[in-house]
């Protein structure tokens, strides 16, 4: 339940004058609790089958838990199996979660052979202190202003089963746990997230109210890896990471080729519309440039090392937007200039943690849409609304139509954020007003906004509903100080522009790995490496497709011929496989008729077309930017 707002255990007592909320286990506080309790049940567990199993933390996390311990053997896929067990009994038992409060001294006597608690008990009230701090995983610990331990109490003896330095709530008994809930994988984990602690193995978990929901969310899982781009990379020939070049430097194969220049194609074709004038920096820059702009303070750790070239220190290039205001400043420019829109393709260098990287979504070089608007204030709302529909029909041309927005504002306690107060009020403000006026969800993320001003992302859900946040608006008012840019007023005077920031792929390698989990690499027409195929029935219809196929290439489809020896039924199969959307298929009939018959990926055919409305057909599909899975997407 809540008390006052504040989240408790159903033990706590209240009063007639207290205010209390019933707080249901489905409910993401709910959730929470369910999955912070079984994460106390794996502990216990381990530390049953394995008594010297030191412990670290034990957070809820999104759609599950993890557990930290400090043990002498990693855990094997049989320990989980072991576990498993050890919990349902523990479940089954219906031990009891009992809050105690106690003070550091008493903490520290009764966890004194537990190292990670003992340093947990020196953060109480604070736990970002020290290196590697997580605030979120260790405030269940000892966020709070007084510690607290859990004792799992045996209902039938009334004895300590197990304890843990908690803050809690808890659910009342481990029975309310259910059957609901499953142990996942085991990792490697750094204490406290920092690669100078030591290296803890951690086991990931996962708990909802019931077994169906169970079996729904696993079902969900075994979709998302079906789904995984980094699979789907290498079975469609798309991209790869090879060793020699690095981690997170991926490089794109002739059809992951295809997609990315479509993407390029189309987004530069988009701003060219809507205004913006097409620009080039270079790769690596003087670290004076990332000063002005203020980003060197802050993104230090994440740049690569500098170069010492010629008495100076380069950095290779992590943002555009410092080199594009040098542009804006090589010469003198006037309010009758503004809006003035710059974008590039830039590709950027970004040092992110191996333990970060993954495929295509995090990388260590990435080239963005990167776009600037310089206006005047009171040009600002009218920019960042038109950035907004730009975005939101650049998401809806690419097939996600689902999403929502975020608002990223400032810490006002926060050192890390520069600027006045009222400066972040005006941007803030300005931002939120486009977007309640959009129509569209509005979601606040307190303390989520760059150092220069605050921002709105689209948060997009794909096809399976998870949420991938893509493009972003910012409002900066500091880079331009920063940088001393300056435009002349009508009256004479010469004022300071704001910068409004807007990506709208974010980076076209994160987008490119959306988009393939988003189709499950099946692909709309228009993006398909291989849009049609001819498979003809015999070698001997091999000329009359192929005469269809050039024919198609000349309006500039992408197309193949199947001339290999396999026999037609294979070759079915294989480009089936390679989710190619159309193939087209010629006999003695289609050639006798001069039509040529459809087949598409689930396996509906249309047959006997003639060669000049199947032509019509595949290019309008193609204009339309069409996804063609079945034959109604074609002829319906």
């Amino acid at each position: 339940m809540r008390v006052n707002g504040e989240l408790t255990d159903l033990a706590r007592t209240v009063t007639d004058a207290d205010v209390v909320e019933p707080v249901t286990i489905d409910s993401p506080d709910g959730l929470a609790i369910l999955r912070h309790s079984t994460a106390h049940v794996l502990a216990q567990a381990v530390q049953k089958v394995n008594p010297d199993a030191k412990l670290g933390i034990g957070p809820p996390v999104t759609d599950g838990f993890y557990y930290d311990f400090d043990v002498a053997e990693p855990f094997t896929p049989e320990d989980l199996k072991v576990l498993d067990k050890e919990m349902a009994r523990i479940i089954r038992s219906g031990q009891r979660f009992v809050r105690r409060v106690v003070t550091d001294d008493e903490a520290r006597a009764e966890l004194a052979a537990e190292p990670y608690k003992l340093e947990l008990i020196g953060l109480k009230g604070h736990p970002t202190g020290g290196e590697g701090g997580q605030d979120d995983n260790e405030s269940v610990e000892v966020g709070g202003a007084e510690l607290t331990i859990y004792d799992n109490v045996d209902p039938k003896t009334g004895e300590v089963a197990w304890k843990d330095l908690c803050r809690g709530p808890h659910l009342p008994n481990t029975r309310m746990i259910g059957n609901g809930w499953a142990l996942m994988r085991v990792a490697a984990a750094y204490w406290r997230g920092s690669e100078k602690n030591p290296q803890l193995q951690r086991i990931y978990g996962t708990a909802w109210p019931t077994k169906d929901e169970l079996r729904a969310y696993q079902h969900r899982l075994e979709e998302a890896q079906r789904r995984d781009h980094r699979k789907l990379g290498v079975e469609l020939d798309l991209f790869s990471f090879p060793d020699e070049i690095g981690s997170g430097l991926p490089v794109f194969h002739p059809k992951g080729g295809v997609i990315k220049r479509e993407m390029e194609d189309y987004v530069r074709r988009r701003h060219i519309e809507e205004g913006f004038q097409y620009v080039s920096t270079p790769h690596i820059t003087k670290a004076h440039v990332f000063e002005l702009s203020g980003h060197l303070p802050y993104y230090k750790d994440t740049m690569f090392p500098p170069m010492e070239l010629e008495n100076s220190e380069y950095y290779l290039k992590a943002m555009n937007c410092p080199m594009q205001n040098l542009i804006y400043r090589s010469r003198g420019r006037s309010y009758r200039e503004l809006p003035l829109r710059f974008f590039e393709f830039g590709t950027v260098y970004r040092y992110e943690k191996s333990g970060v990287v993954q495929g295509l979504t995090r990388v260590r070089g990435l080239t963005q849409d990167d776009s600037h608007s310089y206006v005047t204030p009171e040009q600002a709302p009218a920019e960042i609304e038109h950035l907004l529909n730009f975005v939101l029909g650049l998401l809806r041309d690419f097939g996600l139509d689902d999403f929502y927005l975020e608002l990223s504002t400032r810490d006002a306690d926060s050192d890390k954020f520069k600027g006045t107060d009222e400066q972040w009020e005006v941007a803030t403000n300005v931002l939120r007003d486009v977007a309640e006026r959009s129509g569209l969800e509005l979601v606040p993320d307190p303390g989520g906004a760059a150092f220069y001003g605050p921002k709105i992302s689209v948060q997009a859900r794909d096809a399976i509903g998870r949420t991938w946040q893509m493009s972003t608006i910012q409002y900066d008012f500091n880079q331009p100080e920063g940088f001393g840019l300056e435009y002349t007023a009508a009256d004479g005077t010469h004022q300071q522009p704001v910068m409004i920031h807007s990506a709208k792929f974010g980076s076209i390698e994160r987008f490119f790995g959306v988009l393939t989990e988003h189709y499950a690499g099946a692909f709309p027409l228009w993006l398909s490496p291989v849009q049609v195929v001819g498979i003809p029935v015999a070698d001997e219809y091999a000329p009359y497709l192929g005469g269809i196929l050039t024919q198609l290439a000349g309006s500039a489809v992408r197309t193949e011929l199947d001339t290999s020896d396999d026999r037609m039924q294979k070759k079915i199969r294989t480009h089936t496989t390679q989710k190619v959307p159309i193939q087209l298929i010629a006999g003695e009939n289609d050639r006798t008729a001069e039509t040529v018959s459809f087949r598409f990926r689930d396996g509906t055919q249309e047959n006997g077309v003639p060669i000049a409305d199947a032509e019509r057909r595949i290019l309008e599909a193609i204009a339309d930017r069409r996804q063609v899975t079945t034959r109604d997407d074609l002829f319906a």
